[in-house]
């Protein structure tokens, strides 16, 4: 095992870029930590539509980053030990596909290696309203042991910027994977 904790981040093609900017700029800060990022190519361009950063931006955070047509990866493997994986924004044809056990790219095969492994899988599907078809996908993931974590942040803290928003689900993010976080207090946390 090596010796930082490694953590898989895959952004696919949904709306969703801040949660995604967030968690890295958490996941990088965290220590005896090594990120490790998937970016599927319509990800590049959304995030260039969310955001003032570009994919090469968003990589300096990471160890290691993969495209996603690299099916050869270390990610691809389940001898490749990771802490857990999260797919952040995760779109709905993304989530078709890990529900499904379909491995047509990178971020697919990973997704399905780390459930065969057992190890924590987080999807953050961004889409809304959700039809049939997608909570079926949601449950079927869940009962293949992945975390359905909904984009959608609570209020009770008062945010008042679009960064704070994207750090609650962060925040939640790294409670789920049992890694520190700054982030967000706890409901009735002391400061």
């Amino acid at each position: 095992m090596p010796k930082a904790k490694r953590i898989l981040l895959a952004l696919t093609g949904a709306s969703g870029m801040p949660y995604a900017i967030a968690l890295a700029k958490a996941l990088a800060a965290t220590p005896d930590l090594e990120l490790h990022l998937i970016a599927s190519e319509a990800a590049a361009k959304v995030l260039t539509l969310e955001s003032d950063l570009t994919l090469d931006d968003f990589a300096r955070l990471a160890a290691r980053v993969y495209s996603q047509n690299e099916l050869d990866a270390a990610p691809a493997s389940g001898s490749w030990r990771h802490a857990g994986m999260i797919v952040c924004p995760c779109s709905m044809a993304s989530l078709a596909a890990i529900a499904q056990g379909l491995g047509h790219n990178l971020i697919h095969r990973a997704a399905d290696v780390t459930l065969k492994e057992r190890r924590p899988l987080i999807l953050v599907p961004r889409e809304t309203p959700f039809n049939r078809i997608h909570l079926e996908n949601m449950l079927r993931a869940h009962d293949a042991g992945a975390t359905i974590l909904a984009a959608c942040p609570g209020f009770y803290h008062k945010p008042q910027t679009i960064a704070e928003l994207a750090d609650f689900i962060a925040a939640r993010a790294l409670d789920l994977l049992g890694l520190p976080q700054g982030l967000q207090r706890g409901w009735k946390e002391e400061e």
